[in-house]
């Protein structure tokens, strides 16, 4: 049974990524009008057309999303998406005047600098499983309704629409795919803090000479490999694959070794999402 406490590094993840949150859309979005999707964007929207205060907006919209979503989560993401909101909505509100502190008149650079700093405030609240409410809170309750669609095409549907929006509320198609790229840069930025960055590459070697090749790559990198049992679809015959997981480094290094070796090898070079164990990342 899973526990429903939440850890003080949990919640002080969910305090600075909140920050970090507050600080790119109060210096670098809400300045342009840039909406880079999200409740966040919808908040931006609204406030420069009624003058009504980001957080103010962004809590009214939070608090009813959140008790009819309450039903469907967990003890655990209800307590995180509560904290979220109110972390957020707090931070929205002590960061206001950030508005006023002059960074750039660069649309563009406005947009890329708030991306990158919301990309990883909300790169932080996802490796902790968190939640500050918004379209994460429409995608489920959505998905309630239509199973058939997953989470986040739901999550993706309703940013892509605000986008659209930022463009017909400020009547410029410019603050649109400002908007645009803004989305796009959160999302790589995110993954990478979640995910990591790709720093290992898998190597599948089709090779008569397979021991000679693998001999070769432990003398020379200290790298284990794995002999796989294949068959040629076509002429039956038995071929033994070599299966080397390397960084990135020593992908050159990899080639060079098989080349010299066999030069009529078969090789597939492939991006590894993550690799766990011996030689890598601890388990």
């Amino acid at each position: 049974m899973k526990s429903s406490k939440l850890t003080s590094i949990d919640v002080l993840i969910l305090i600075i990524g909140c920050i970090l949150m507050s600080v790119s859309i109060n210096m670098f979005f809400d300045p342009h009008k840039i909406a880079p999707g999200g409740l966040t964007g919808v908040s931006i929207l609204v406030s420069g057309l009624t003058g009504i205060p980001i957080w103010l907006i962004n809590i009214s919209v939070d608090i009813p999303l959140f008790i009819f979503a309450s039903r469907i989560l967990s003890k655990k993401d209800a307590l995180k998406t509560v904290l979220g909101i109110a972390f957020l909505t707090l931070s929205l509100n002590l960061t206001q005047n950030l508005a006023f502190i002059h960074v750039t008149d660069d649309v563009l650079l406005s947009s890329i600098c708030g991306s990158i700093i919301m990309g990883v405030s909300l790169g932080l609240i996802f490796r902790i499983n968190g939640s500050t409410g918004g379209t994460d809170l429409i995608g489920v309750l959505a998905n309630k309704f239509i199973p058939n669609i997953s989470i986040p095409i739901l999550m993706g549907t309703a940013d892509a629409i605000i986008v659209i929006l930022s463009g017909i509320v400020s009547k410029n198609i410019e603050i649109a795919l400002y908007s645009a790229i803004s989305l796009y840069i959160i999302v790589k930025v995110s993954d990478i803090i979640v995910e990591g960055i790709n720093t290992s590459t898998s190597f599948t070697i089709i090779s008569d000479k397979y021991k000679e090749i693998g001999i070769a790559i432990t003398d020379e990198l200290e790298r284990g490999a794995t002999i796989l049992k294949g068959e040629g679809f076509y002429t039956g015959n038995e071929k033994n694959v070599l299966l080397v997981v390397v960084s990135k480094k020593e992908v050159i290094t990899v080639k060079k070794l098989v080349k010299s070796i066999d030069n009529n090898a078969f090789i597939i070079v492939t991006d590894i999402f993550e690799a766990l164990g011996e030689g890598f990342k601890s388990i």
